[in-house]
């Protein structure tokens, strides 16, 4: 397996570039949407998700990087059937995105990742879906700090497994789903710059101090979750 594991490289994603003009920006992340529903992106989230808010009446979620909000409106729908009211946040640096999404979410906020504008411990489940991977080492670190700071509950990450299986998966599929030059660019580079399992575990703990669970999922993806210590 360890052959079909490249060594993690930073690359470079078209949509980090914040000059990205808004159209085009929402095009591809519609094409994210459509990945994460097909290419089990989704599944990954909602399933950890679900499991954070099983047993409990109410809940607020807050989604880092939210994008187009397709995984906190799906979770949120979830646990109407489950007997569960959940009040969503989404959180993203890119305003255009958040003028489409907003009306998918209970709360919309633009504010930095690094910096999120919650007091400690004031959302019971704090998720990034796909989004540390886009964070060098430092960066990372500095976001895993701000979910523990922020969550009360449950911090999740899900994020991509690296794989060359992976990565060539995505290039190949991305022309029969229609995907845009810039995701079908950006998806590779995601790939690469995923992790491992214990790469993604190791962070977690260097950054909050706290083991997380870390499962491998369908379709080269991982999720952790853990307790922040102050819960």
């Amino acid at each position: 397996m360890a052959m079909l594991t490249p060594a993690r490289r930073r690359g470079f994603e078209i949509l980090d570039d914040p000059s990205v003009e808004p159209r085009l920006r929402v095009r591809s992340i519609e094409d994210v949407v459509s990945s994460n529903r097909w290419l089990g992106g989704r599944r990954a989230a909602l399933g950890e998700l679900r499991r954070a808010v099983r047993g409990v009446s109410s809940a607020t979620v807050l989604d880092i990087g939210t994008g187009l909000a397709d995984i906190p409106a799906r979770a949120r729908e979830l646990a109407a059937f489950d007997g569960v009211r959940v009040d969503t946040i989404g959180v993203d640096e890119a305003a255009p995105l958040l003028m489409t999404a907003r009306q998918r979410l209970t709360h919309a906020v633009c504010a930095n990742a690094l910096a999120l504008p919650f007091a400690n411990g004031s959302v019971d489940v704090v998720i990034c879906s796909q989004v540390l991977h886009h964070f060098d080492e430092q960066g990372a670190a500095a976001l895993l700090r701000e979910m523990h700071r922020v969550a009360r509950r449950v911090a999740i990450v899900s994020d991509l497994r690296r794989s060359w299986i992976a990565a060539g998966g995505f290039w190949a599929l991305s022309f029969p789903l229609g995907f845009h030059r810039i995701t079908r660019h950006d998806g590779v580079v995601s790939v690469l710059r995923g992790f491992t399992t214990a790469e993604l575990r190791e962070l977690i703990v260097a950054a909050t101090g706290c083991e997380p669970v870390v499962r491998d999922r369908l379709g080269f993806r991982l999720t952790a979750h853990w307790t922040p210590r102050a819960a």
